[in-house]
């Protein structure tokens, strides 16, 4: 018999165990026109659609952004990048973050945004809705108008999945306050005729 214990729901469970999520770097403008990048990792796709989606707090810059742009970028950092997501989360000084200044950008081509150099995955979004229902915080979803890729890291029916994962790892963010880079993968075992 499998035993489980029961998590007091009296107070935010999710720094009692451990769950895997991406880490990724929102990009957005601030009103004088500076760069601000955040790490999130609860980001995920919304639906099988072109749709992209992360938590934020609307007391953060991300969001007063977005509300006010209508747009974001998103960049999917590379394990050898875990620095870039822990710098990106720096304190504000005067309203910027000055470490930004590190680092290496290119401009977004569809929005008025960055992206950081040698990132594996991009996204241009545009600001699709805000849900505000979830405590403290809100969820942020935009409509990808634009992606772009490292070459060496799309999928091709001519390469191993598992080879493709062994020589480009990626970057996960382990919850709460770890990170790990997956290097090894398995098939999963769908069901036959399992269908989206």
């Amino acid at each position: 018999m499998q035993r489980h214990v029961e998590i007091d729901t009296s107070r935010p469970i999710w720094d009692r165990f451990f769950t895997i999520a991406p880490l990724v770097l929102v990009g957005t403008r601030d009103e004088d026109g500076a760069l601000d990048l955040a790490p999130k990792h609860m980001a995920m796709p919304m639906g099988w659609q072109n749709y992209f989606g992360f938590v934020c707090s609307p007391t953060h810059s991300t969001c007063g952004n977005i509300d006010r742009t209508k747009e974001f970028t998103v960049s999917y950092p590379k394990p050898s990048q875990v620095l870039h997501a822990s710098l990106a989360a720096s304190p504000r000084s005067d309203g910027h973050k000055p470490v930004l200044e590190y680092f290496e950008t290119f401009p977004a081509k569809q929005v008025d945004g960055e992206f950081i150099e040698d990132a594996y995955l991009y996204f241009e979004c545009r600001h699709y809705k805000t849900y505000n229902d979830f405590g403290q915080n809100c969820l942020i979803a935009g409509e990808i108008i634009a992606a772009y890729a490292d070459p060496e890291c799309i999928r091709s029916s001519e390469y191993d999945s598992m080879d493709l994962i062994h020589e480009h790892p990626l970057l996960a963010y382990v919850s709460p306050g770890r990170f790990a880079s997956i290097d090894r993968t398995n098939a999963f075992p769908f069901p036959a005729n399992m269908k989206k």
